[in-house]
C-alpha cells in the first residue's frame, strides 16, 4: 500500500510522491525559545516525529530541518508588541542568548524523554540573518515590499493567490475587520524587517540596507528552509494555529521570491484541548513534561496518550485521561515482557499495522492492531513484529525497566505472600489493592511474586 497523507494545501488525502525518488526533505516549525514548551506544543513534535518514523519505515532517506526562533517573534501576530525573547531576557535578568540556550536545552531534554528523534539540522534565526536579508532584498527587487516608519513590509495585494493555504478571502477580511492599519497598505501585509525604535537599546539588532533592526518572524522559516532543503521541497509540518498567518505568509514570501511552488505537502497537527478549549495558560491543563513527571507520569505514557488520537483531530487532555493511558501503557509493557522471541515475523499483523500507518498516520488504528497481536494466544512471531512496529510507535515496548521497589512495598508483598500461603484470600486481595494504590502491581508466578509499576 502506498503512503497517503492529508495535504492542508489541497484539503485532500494524497499518495505521497517525493521530488527525488527515495529521499524526503522535511521542515518542522520549531520552538520560540523564551519559555518552557508545554504538552500542547509537544503534541505537535510527537506528530512530526511519527511522520518522520513512518517515512523511514517506508525506506525513505529523510532530511529533517527545524528552526529555533530566538529573535523576531513578537507578542502579537499583527507585527506589534514586544519581542518575546527581549521580554524574557528583561524579566529573567539575563541576555537573550542565555535565555535561548537555556530553553533550547530543556526542549532537547524533552525530546529525549519523549523518544523524539532530533532533526538533522537545528537552525537558529540569529545565525541566519544574512540569508534573511538576502531574501528580503530579492523581494524588494521584484517589487513586493514597501517601507513604513517601523519596518519593511510585504505587500500581499501584489500576490494573486495570497492566502491559498488558509483559503483566506481578502475582500471579506478587509470589510469585516475594523482596525487601525497604521501605514500598512492591506490588513494582511506583514513585516519582513522591523526597525529598532531606539538603536542600541535592544539586545538583538543588526545593520541592514534599510536601517538597524531585526527580522520579522515569518522570514526566518523561508530563508532557512530554502537554504537547507532547496527552493521547492517535500513536506512542511506545524500546528494548525500556523495555517492562517505564519504558514500563509511563508508561502507568500517564498513563492514571490522564487516564482516556484514552495512546498508540496503541508501537514498540520490539531490542538491539545482542555475542557473543550485549546490548552493555554489562561484555561489550565498547561503542564510541562517535568511537571507531569512530578505528578507520577512517565514521559512515554504521555507519548502513548498522544497516539490514542489521530494527529489531525483535537485531543482532550485531563489528568484522568492521562491516567487511563498510563495504565494501558504499563499493562501493555507487562504483557510484552512475558513474550519470548521465536525469531519469526507475523506477516498478517504487520500488514494490518502498515496499512494503518500508511493511511495518513492512523496511529489509533495501529495501536489497536498491536493490542490484537499481544492478546492473540495463537499468534506466532509476536516479539519480532512488535520490534518492527515500535520503530514507528517509539514507545520502547521491548525495553525492560529496572524497577526500584521501596521497602514499604516489599513488606506488603511479603505479607501478601504469607496470606496466600495461609489461604487467607480476602487479606491477600486487600493487600494487592493497597499495593496498587501506591502505584505498584503484583503478579503471581511460579517463581514467586513479580512486582511492576501500575
Amino acid at each position: 500500500m502506498a503512503l497517503k497523507i492529508y495535504n492542508t494545501l489541497t484539503r485532500k488525502k494524497e499518495v505521497f510522491k517525493p521530488i527525488v525518488k527515495g529521499k524526503v526533505g522535511m521542515y518542522t516549525c520549531g520552538p520560540t525559545v523564551y519559555w518552557y514548551q508545554h504538552i500542547g506544543n509537544l503534541r505537535s513534535y510527537i506528530f512530526a516525529d511519527i511522520l518522520r518514523k513512518v517515512l523511514l519505515y517506508n525506506n525513505y532517506k529523510v532530511k529533517q530541518v527545524m528552526n529555533v526562533t530566538d529573535v523576531g517573534h513578537l507578542t502579537s501576530d499583527a507585527d506589534e508588541g514586544e519581542d518575546k525573547m527581549e521580554k524574557a531576557a528583561k524579566k529573567e535578568g539575563k541576555n537573550a542568548q542565555e535565555i535561548a540556550n537555556y530553553y533550547l536545552k530543556l526542549f532537547r531534554e524533552d525530546f529525549k524523554k519523549l523518544n523524539i528523534s532530533e532533526p538533522d539540522v537545528w537552525c537558529k534565526a540569529t545565525e541566519h540573518i544574512k540569508e534573511q536579508i538576502e531574501l528580503i532584498k530579492k523581494l524588494e527587487k521584484k517589487g513586493f515590499t514597501y517601507k513604513t516608519k517601523d519596518g519593511i513590509y510585504f505587500d500581499t495585494s501584489k500576490l494573486k493567490d495570497y492566502g491559498k493555504l488558509a483559503r483566506l478571502k481578502k475582500e471579506g477580511l478587509q470589510a469585516g475587520k475594523r482596525i487601525d492599519l497604521g501605514e500598512k497598505k492591506n490588513i494582511t501585509d506583514f513585516a519582513l524587517w522591523k526597525f529598532s525604535e531606539k538603536p542600541g537599546v535592544r539586545q538583538q539588532e543588526w545593520n541592514s540596507p534599510w536601517g538597524v533592526g531585526f527580522p520579522g518572524w515569518h522570514i526566518e522559516c523561508s530563508a532557512m528552509s530554502m537554504k537547507y532543503l532547496g527552493e521547492n521541497f517535500d513536506i512542511h509540518t506545524g500546528g494548525e494555529d500556523h495555517i492562517s498567518v505564519h504558514h500563509t505568509n511563508e508561502i507568500a514570501q517564498s513563492e514571490a521570491a522564487t516564482g516556484k511552488k514552495f512546498v508540496n505537502y503541508w501537514l498540520h497537527g490539531a490542538f491539545l484541548m482542555f475542557k473543550g478549549e485549546k490548552v493555554s495558560k489562561s484555561k489550565g491543563g498547561l503542564y510541562t513534561i517535568s511537571e507531569l513527571e512530578e505528578k507520577g507520569f512517565e514521559p512515554l505514557e504521555y507519548r502513548y496518550f498522544v497516539l490514542t488520537a489521530h494527529y489531525g483531530k483535537p485531543l482532550n487532555f485531563s489528568l484522568g485521561n492521562l491516567e487511563a493511558s498510563k495504565n494501558a501503557y504499563q499493562r501493555l509493557k507487562n504483557i510484552i515482557s512475558e513474550i519470548k522471541d521465536d525469531k519469526k515475523i507475523n506477516k498478517d499483523y504487520l500488514e494490518q499495522f502498515e496499512e494503518a500507518i500508511d493511511n495518513n498516520l492512523d496511529m489509533p488504528n495501529a495501536l489497536q492492531v498491536l493490542w490484537k497481536l499481544v492478546r492473540d494466544e495463537k499468534a506466532s512471531g509476536k516479539y519480532q513484529t512488535i520490534k518492527e512496529m515500535d520503530k514507528v510507535f517509539g514507545l520502547k515496548l521491548l525495553e525492560k525497566e529496572e524497577i526500584s521497589v521501596p521497602d514499604e512495598i516489599k513488606k506488603l508483598v511479603a505479607e501478601r505472600e504469607k496470606a496466600r500461603k495461609n489461604k487467607e484470600w480476602k487479606l491477600a486481595d486487600e493487600l494487592r489493592e493497597k499495593i496498587n494504590r501506591k502505584g505498584y502491581s503484583v503478579d503471581d508466578a511460579d517463581e514467586g511474586a513479580r512486582v511492576g509499576k501500575v
